[in-house]
């Protein structure tokens, strides 16, 4: 099924073109923080984690070659013992906005609860229903994030089928004692199983269906109609406090997650904007995003040209 309705020309591409693998992912391992062992082990682990991603078929739909998606892991070891490797990841996802030459983020996020246990030439087994490696279950438990927020981006709530997958990824890893997959382990509530928990959760509807209205109803719309496209985001950004408004406190990993990845798209994309429109996104956005509250004084000083073109 295909997953863009842009236009004649691409419904056309779609039809005629081979099947493509839905990633274009770079995962890259640096492991320059570690010293005085064999670095060929490094080597080995980023050439099966890039066959890993690049050779799954991750959904059951099809691709055309400008559909795939792109995504980068940069995997940093900072600790190595045995078999165990301790780290972070970064995390980057990326999406064409219509009309234009511009890519949107929609996700980068960092993971600094990264460990997992890896033997050079390890097989990268890989089963949705059961748990092989925790290796395995973090790159997939992360591809099918950012399958389910780019398929929010394009349609209501379209991407919950990989947000449960990547719940079923979570549930099978949290018995297994690595870091990042239980409840109880962060403090600020913002680690995997956090994310998943804010995003299939009831409470935080309003945040996944601002993700649709803000990419395709407002930055696909700001190259042929600025003004309107201004307004769906703000929109968007106005649901998502109506619902933190109603709660108790503002600490969610999904509102995080968002703000990690929009915070200076949305001050470049209000920098235009008139001055009483720039004055109301100032002021919700320093309330929403608590993690960079002063990051949005920019928007009343700020001569950035306009990026979707």
């Amino acid at each position: 099924m295909m997953k863009y309705f842009y236009t004649l020309t691409l419904s056309v591409l779609l039809t005629v073109s081979a099947v493509a693998q839905e990633l274009r992912c770079n995962v890259t391992v640096n492991a320059s923080k570690i010293q005085g062992t064999n670095k060929n082990v490094f080597s080995t682990l980023q050439t099966a984690l890039n066959e890993f991603v690049a050779g799954t078929k991750w959904t059951n739909n099809t691709f055309a070659e400008m559909e795939r998606i792109d995504c980068s892991f940069y995997i940093t070891i900072s600790e190595y013992s045995g078999s165990r490797c301790s780290g972070s990841l970064q995390l980057q996802a990326s999406r064409p906005v219509y009309a234009s030459s511009y890519k949107t983020v929609i996700i980068n996020h960092m993971d600094d609860e990264f460990d997992f246990d890896y033997v050079e030439f390890d097989r990268m087994d890989f089963d949705l229903r059961s748990f092989k490696s925790n290796i395995t279950s973090l790159i997939a438990f992360y591809v099918y994030l950012i399958l389910g927020i780019d398929y929010d981006t394009f349609s209501l709530k379209g991407g919950s089928a990989f947000f449960e997958n990547a719940q079923t990824i979570v549930s099978y890893a949290q018995k297994e004692g690595y870091k990042g997959w239980n409840p109880y382990e962060n403090v600020n509530h913002r680690n995997r199983y956090w994310i998943m928990e804010n995003i299939l959760s009831n409470l935080y509807s309003a945040e996944r269906n601002a993700y649709y209205k803000y990419h395709r109803l407002g930055l696909d719309r700001l190259v042929e109609n600025s003004m309107e496209g201004r307004k769906q985001i703000m929109q968007a950004l106005t649901d998502i406090k109506r619902s933190f408004d109603n709660q108790s406190e503002m600490s969610s990993a999904y509102l995080k997650l968002f703000f990690d990845a929009k915070s200076d798209e949305l001050i470049n994309i209000f920098a235009e904007a008139p001055p009483e429109e720039k004055s109301d996104a100032y002021n919700i956005l320093k309330t929403l995003d608590s993690f960079n509250p002063n990051k949005y004084v920019k928007l009343s000083q700020s001569e950035e040209s306009f990026p979707f073109r």
